[in-house]
């Protein structure tokens, strides 16, 4: 629980979420990109499905290395220092994409990329956990999600209007120069970290990384019933969707439902408009809900079958399965976006950045096996004389398998009432 004299006022919260909200705008954009520029990417490099998911995926690799020293950094030097030194890196990534003439530069670009907005979110979480008084924390982190659907929905439409202008290598000079821009206010309106008071844990903690490294300050995390619990659902339920959300459901619509590129663009233009306005309901309720009794567990517990039932209709609609079933898949799966904050609130202030960057691992590393994984076996489907859309539905059914499995896991571990 955050402590009174660490909760900002009114006005100041409201600024630095703003700022923050802004970079992490900018890092959903630079995520679900690829998913509009698939056709053109694949025409211009002459990728299969395998390599589209692994240059989408490499975002999340990258992502995915920096979390667990990121967690530690976050908890040591606070928000502020640790979103700017990796916003460094995201510049850098960009030009570097910008000026990618092959695969492989295209790849390391990506994993660049990723590592340096890997922090637009748990720094904000983090921080929300102290600035923030509690009940406020899940509406925090559901705006912060309506942001970066509105990132996701300015990579569709308007990225492929603009793409005939400007050509998509001079889209990436002019997202590191506005990374940049966000840095300088970054700079100037998130307040510096005070230091908590160590407690005889935090003390425990501190002297073990001393010789053991950072790894040994996560025992505390890894061995926590609750986020094991979740870890599960968090790969698989919640990383899958980011996966499908931000490349596979544009690919979908094109190779499978039969959509030209500018009406996949429309598609994902709208299921982002749905999931910004899902979000920010979501804020809007949480704080009711949770006084009522509906905690993140009960929600998820009632609100993950409907995406799974959502999946099945996908899969057996398969042409027909159009925008429409992927926006009621994503809305439905939002569910799953409940338990990051949960799982900060479960663990004390000192170790929120720890236990949020551990499950933003978990939860990046499901995006890049499922993103990867998708484009692995539709190719190998493919490979089995399977027409393409068969391909991409058989893929998608051991998706959902998948999805199934943690989610019973996740009602198997219910703690005793």
């Amino acid at each position: 629980m955050a402590l009174k004299h660490d909760v900002l006022p009114r006005n100041t919260a409201v600024w630095v979420f703003v700022v923050l909200a802004a970079a992490y705008f900018l890092s959903t954009l630079l995520r679900a990109i690829t998913a509009t520029l698939a056709p053109v990417l694949t025409d211009e490099f002459g990728m299969q499905a395998r390599d589209l998911g692994l240059l989408a995926g490499a975002y999340f690799l990258g992502f995915s290395i920096t979390q667990l020293p990121m967690g530690h950094w976050l908890d040591r030097h606070g928000p502020k220092k640790v979103v700017l030194s990796f916003l460094c890196v995201a510049v850098l990534g960009c030009f570097a994409f910008a000026w990618a003439h092959d695969f492989k530069g295209l790849l390391l670009s990506r994993v660049l990329i990723g590592v340096g907005v890997s922090a637009c979110l748990m720094a904000p979480l983090t921080g929300y956990r102290r600035w923030l008084a509690s009940e406020q924390q899940q509406r925090a982190n559901s705006w912060m999600l309506m942001t970066g659907a509105l990132g996701m929905l300015t990579s569709t439409l308007p990225v492929q209007w603009l793409l005939p202008m400007v050509g998509w290598r001079w889209m990436f000079v002019v997202l590191a120069l506005l990374v940049a821009l966000s840095m300088a206010v970054i700079y100037w309106k998130v307040p510096a970290w005070r230091l908590s008071e160590p407690t005889q844990n935090d003390e425990t903690i501190s002297a073990t990384t001393s010789t053991k490294g950072i790894m040994a300050s996560y025992q505390q995390v890894w061995t926590h019933s609750y986020f094991r619990r979740l870890a599960p659902m968090g790969f698989f339920n919640y990383g899958g969707m980011i996966a499908m959300q931000t490349l596979w459901a544009g690919p979908w619509m094109v190779k499978v439902a039969g959509y030209t590129p500018l009406e996949a663009a429309t598609g994902l233009f709208w299921l982002n408009v749905c999931m910004l306005l899902t979000f920010w309901l979501w804020g809007l309720m949480t704080p009711s809900l949770t006084v009522r009794g509906y905690d993140a567990n009960k929600l998820l517990t009632y609100g993950v079958p409907l995406s799974l039932c959502a999946q099945v209709a996908i899969i057996l609609g398969g042409q027909d399965a159009g925008a429409a079933y992927w926006v009621v898949f994503c809305v439905f799966s939002s569910f799953v976006a409940l338990a990051q904050p949960a799982v900060g609130m479960a663990f004390p202030s000192a170790l929120a950045g720890r236990a949020l960057s551990a499950y933003n691992l978990i939860l990046f590393l499901g995006v890049f096996v499922v993103q990867w994984g998708m484009g692995l076996m539709i190719d190998g489907f493919k490979a089995m004389n399977w027409t393409e859309p068969q391909a991409f539905q058989g893929a998608m059914s051991v998706f959902l398998i998948c999805c199934i499995a943690s989610y019973g896991y996740f009602l198997k571990h219910r703690p005793e009432s």
